[in-house]
Parts: C-alpha cells; sequence; structure tokens
C-alpha cells in the first residue's frame, strides 16, 4: 500500500495500482455484478473532466444528494480530484433544509441520484442562485430535462472527449491539492439548533485512515463490506469507503435496510460498520427465529444460547472455561452457532459500532456466538474516530482507548476533550461557534460527559445537553439508562424523561409482535394492548430486571406506551438516527404530564 498525502491519490494510485474485478458490487437485474479499478479510475477521471470544463475551480462546494450507490463513489472521488470540496446531503431531507445547505456552503454544482431527488433542488432553484450546474445519475427516460441538468452518462461522454486533447486536466488538477486543503464540508444534522458545516481536511482523514489502521484493524486486500449507512455520514464514509479502497478492498451496496440480511449472505462481507440499532434489529431476528423453532430444534437452540452465554460470561471474567464449557461450546457452536453466523455472510472478522452506545448485554450476547463488535466513539468534527477497541484489547461498556496520535482528557466538568490531527479545521463561515468548539492550544469539546478507567478506556455517559436533573437535584444520564434497558424483548424505542421533575419515566416504543404474543397468552384484545394495566405491568418488570445495577434514583418509575415508532421523518430523529429529545418531549408533553399526574408503578 502506497502512502498518499491527499484523498484524490485514492483513485491514480491506491485503487489504479490494485487493479481488481471486483472494487465495488452493485444489484443489478437480481445479482451482484462487478466494477473493476479500471472502470472507476476512467469513470472518475471523465467525471472530473466535465466538472472542471464546467467551470468548477479549486475549493468549489459541489453537492452530493444520493442513496449509496457506484456512482456516490464516482461523484466524491470526481470532485476531490479536481480539488473541489464535496458536500453530502442526506437524501432524507426535504427541499426546504436541503435549500440551507446548498446557500450556506455556496454550492456551485450538484449531483443527484434520481428524478425524486431531482425534483427536491428543482422546487429550490430560485432561491439558490450560487448552483449553477446539476448532474443526475438516473436521468428520466420522457421528455427533456430542464436548463443545466446534465444526465450522468452525458458528463462522462463528455469528459472522456475532453481527456483526448488534454489527457493531464484531471491529474495536474489533483496534484496541486495540499494536505491542509478542506475536502469535504459535512452538515451536521443536529439534534437541536441549525445545521453546521464541519469542515474536514485531507489530513484530518487520512491521519485518521492509518491511526484506526494502526490500532489494529488490519484492513487488507482480501477485505470487503457491504456498505448500507449513508455515505452522508462521516462513519461510513471513512471507515466503509476511504478505509476499503485505501487498502485494497472491495466495497459491496446494500440494496436497502431491508435486503440487508439477504445481501450479507450473497456479499459475504469480512468487514461490517454499523450502529447498535442495526444490531438490536439482528439480535431481535434472532431471538425470533429461535422463539419459532418447535421441539428438539427449540430445546437445542435454547441450550446453546445459554451455553453461549456462559462461555462469554466466563471468558470475559478473565477466566479460562473448564473442559467441560469448552466442550460445551463446541458441540453448540458446530450445531447452531455457525449456523446462526452464516446467516450474517459467514465471513466477518470485524464488526464494528458507532454513532451511539451499543448496549454492553448486546456485545456480550454476540461474543458469546462468536462475532465479537467493536465499539468506537467520534464525531463528525473528529473524522470521525477518537476511540476504538482493539481486536486484542475490548471491554464491552466502553469505547476502547484513543487511537494513535489522538489524545483524550477529560474536563472538570466531566467533558470529553479531544486533541490531534484529527480535529477538524472549523466549522464553514462560522467562526464564532469554531472558537467556542476548539480551544486556542487546539482542544476540541465534544460535548459528551465521559471518564476514563485505569486501563485508559474510554466510558461515555452522556450529552452534556442531555444530562437530566431532577427536582431533587440528582443527575441522571438518560442514554445510559436507555442502553440498559433496550435490549428487553418488549422494547423498541425508549426514551428518558424527567428534568426538573421528582423521578424518570420513559416513553416506550413497544415490539408490538412480541406483545401480541403476550396477550394471547392473556387473552388481551388488540385493540387494548397499549393501554393494558397487565401489558404495563409485565414492560416495566422487564426494564426492572434489565435496571438492578442502577441506583435507585436513576430507575424508571413510569412508562407510557407509544404507537408509533420515532423516525426521521417525523423529525423525532436525526439522519444518523439520533433521538431529537426536544421535539419528542414537545410531542408527547400531554402524555408526559399525565405520567406526572398519576401514582408510580412501584
Amino acid at each position: 500500500m502506497e502512502k498518499i498525502e491527499n484523498l484524490a491519490q485514492l483513485v491514480f494510485k491506491t485503487i489504479q495500482q490494485s487493479n481488481r474485478p471486483d472494487c465495488l458490487l452493485v444489484k443489478k437485474s437480481g445479482t451482484y455484478v462487478n466494477i473493476s479499478s479500471k472502470e472507476v479510475v476512467e469513470t472518475v477521471e471523465s467525471l472530473s473532466a466535465t466538472l472542471i470544463r464546467l467551470g468548477i475551480n479549486t475549493g468549489d462546494r459541489v453537492g452530493l444528494l444520493s442513496e449509496n450507490r457506484p456512482e456516490w463513489a464516482f461523484a466524491d472521488l470526481a470532485v476531490l480530484a479536481a480539488a473541489a470540496v464535496t458536500v453530502p446531503v442526506y437524501v432524507t431531507l426535504p427541499s426546504k433544509q436541503i435549500e440551507y445547505i446548498v446557500n450556506n456552503s455556496g454550492m456551485a454544482a450538484i449531483l443527484v441520484s434520481s428524478a425524486a431527488q431531482l425534483e427536491k433542488i428543482l422546487q429550490i432553484r430560485d432561491q439558490t442562485p450560487a448552483l449553477r450546474h446539476i448532474i443526475i445519475f438516473d436521468a428520466p427516460g420522457q421528455g427533456p430535462l430542464p436548463p443545466d441538468v446534465i444526465p450522468f452518462s452525458q458528463a462522462i461522454r463528455d469528459g472522456s472527449e475532453v481527456l483526448k486533447s488534454e489527457p493531464e486536466l484531471v491529474r495536474s488538477r489533483t496534484a496541486s491539492i495540499k494536505p491542509e486543503d478542506v475536502f469535504t464540508i459535512v452538515y451536521t444534522s443536529g439534534t437541536t439548533g441549525e445545521p453546521k458545516g464541519v469542515m474536514l481536511t485531507h489530513r484530518n482523514l487520512v491521519s485518521n485512515i492509518e491511526a484506526v489502521n494502526h490500532a489494529g484493524f488490519q484492513f487488507t486486500a482480501q477485505d470487503r463490506t457491504l456498505s448500507f449507512l449513508p455515505l452522508s455520514h462521516i462513519l461510513e464514509r471513512m471507515v466503509g469507503y476511504y478505509c476499503m479502497l485505501y487498502f485494497g478492498g472491495s466495497i459491496a451496496y446494500a440494496e436497502g435496510l431491508e435486503s440487508m440480511p439477504k445481501n450479507l449472505v450473497e456479499v459475504k462481507p469480512t468487514v461490517f460498520i454499523s450502529v447498535p440499532r442495526v444490531y438490536e434489529k439482528f439480535y431481535s431476528r434472532i431471538m425470533d427465529n429461535v422463539a419459532s423453532e418447535k421441539g428438539i430444534k427449540k430445546d437445542l437452540a435454547d441450550w446453546a444460547l445459554k451455553t453461549a452465554a456462559e462461555y462469554a460470561e466466563t471468558r470475559l471474567s478473565d477466566r479460562a472455561p473448564s473442559v467441560f464449557l469448552n466442550a460445551k461450546y463446541f458441540i453448540a457452536d458446530k450445531l447452531v452457532l455457525s449456523k446462526i453466523r452464516k446467516r450474517l455472510g459467514g465471513q466477518l472478522r470485524l464488526l464494528g459500532s458507532g454513532g451511539a452506545a451499543l448496549p454492553k448485554q448486546l456485545g456480550h450476547f454476540f461474543y458469546g456466538i462468536g462475532l465479537t463488535i467493536l465499539e468506537g466513539y467520534g464525531l463528525t468534527e473528529t473524522s470521525p474516530v477518537i476511540c476504538f477497541n482493539r481486536p486484542g484489547g475490548f471491554k464491552f461498556g466502553t469505547v476502547g482507548q484513543p487511537v494513535p496520535g489522538v489524545e483524550v482528557r477529560i474536563a472538570e466538568d466531566g467533558e470529553i476533550l479531544t486533541s490531534g490531527p484529527h480535529v477538524m479545521k472549523g466549522y464553514f463561515n462560522k467562526p464564532k461557534e469554531t472558537s467556542e468548539a476548539i480551544t486556542p492550544d487546539g482542544w476540541f469539546h465534544t460535548g459528551d460527559i465521559g471518564e476514563i478507567d485505569a486501563d485508559g478506556y474510554l466510558k461515555i455517559t452522556d450529552r452534556k445537553k442531555d444530562l437530566i436533573i431532577t427536582s431533587a437535584g440528582k443527575n441522571i444520564a438518560p442514554q445510559f439508562i436507555e442502553n440498559m434497558v433496550k435490549t428487553s424483548k418488549y422494547v423498541t424505542q425508549i426514551v428518558v424523561i424527567g428534568d426538573k421533575r421528582k423521578y424518570p419515566s420513559a416513553l416506550v416504543v413497544p415490539n408490538m409482535e412480541n406483545l401480541r404474543k403476550f396477550a394471547d397468552v392473556n387473552r388481551i384484545p388488540e385493540s387494548e394492548i397499549l393501554t393494558s394495566n397487565a401489558v404495563i405491568e409485565e414492560i416495566y418488570r422487564d426494564i426492572e430486571r434489565l435496571s438492578q445495577d442502577l441506583a435507585p434514583f436513576e430507575r424508571i418509575k413510569k412508562i407510557a406506551l407509544l404507537e408509533k415508532e420515532f423516525t426521521i421523518d417525523s423529525g423525532e430523529l436525526t439522519p444518523s438516527l439520533k433521538i431529537r429529545r426536544n421535539i419528542v418531549e414537545k410531542k408527547y408533553k400531554e402524555t408526559i404530564d399525565k405520567l406526572y399526574s398519576e401514582p408510580v408503578l412501584n
């Protein structure tokens, strides 16, 4: 692997030199097909030539509004090769929010995936005067396109013609890029306030890629990942995209969240980067499959999972399993656990988790079945990785130790501060916010509360602004409690509340499939499930069971069941799936007030 100084060199050094037939894989007509390194390089260089001929200059901002697909990578790399700045935009955003990002960044051009995304841009065209050009990946089959909208296929053809007469046009532009140049502006979705554009440099990302690899991940050309987290999210972009290309691996694109289990089996990835919510869904699916078995098969599956839990508890307590336990685990693995792993592709060697806290119980469960999830921590502003658990040294319930070159310390008020080459250049056109976030000597305020143990492992307890202070003056970390109880078979989503109240309560989006089973046994009508005292008490008992390690003042005293899941479209979740607590509390104010007007459950 040849060292690079800027991300545009991924094209003309690492990808070109890897010369693999399956650099990228995409599903077409029901089958995954390969896109070779040669095709990637030629497509990127042609598209970059078109962008330059359209007047995209060094440092210009170019938007990218698309789902994960090969064209996302083509567009991103083409923008970088032109020494311009990629501004990724979540496809879930409505046109009004996109308008803010286009204008705030001074976007000169944008590449969009489909007619639906193009329509969002056309709706705001008159309010975005700096936006000069639009390129669409999937051009509509009928009717002429609006002025300044270019089909992707035409942009590739035009660029290819340009390169015939000016073969060094793009490569000379790429050669001018300096490590300290900004390569992207990523707009944080934010749980409160308007988005801020995080300026990341080539040095930021290259240093982070190398640090993560040196920390023990050891990416190789034999690795393959399944890309499904939004590439607008810096975690997927860095680990599941740049890292793969940097070390010569390949990327397969998932068809969507619902198709992911099938795609895992088809692609057989070795690396899988996700968020806790997806691992929770995997866990639920595994447990549902076990519950659906009958007779001896169910008895065997239950025994195998119980053996896996015992084995995990022993190993994670630094005790050597007995000969008898090793023998039981060997049989459980042969008969049951290996089959569970095959449903996830069967080749996974590295599972990463970020974006939110991974429940400790979930980490233990997957470790028991032979899949170690390595949780990490970082922010968009830190490129993103600050800490990560290593394959050779991990502690569930922590986010690991700092990666090489990164410093971490805890401020007097408990806030996590970090310094190093991973820290952003600043917020675009927001000097005041930048100076508030980064101290004069380079320490970035993460806004998270945490602690470092004797072995140097960092534990996140909560967001600084999310801390609940009860009317009795007790500080409560809601995310810590949520992560402890969300492994309940009855809980799909949970938000702990209680600021300035006597005690913590929770809004619970229940797992209706499991509740219906309970309701059937107890002869509770479908229409009464969410209001039944018996149902509420059953869920509450399970939450209590999972809360035994909490202090009495931290334990949830009341719960309310909600009918609908929190979603991005409703505004209750950010595009990176974080809860917007202020939105949730405002929307369900009446429900919350009612909780505190009735007697507690215990």
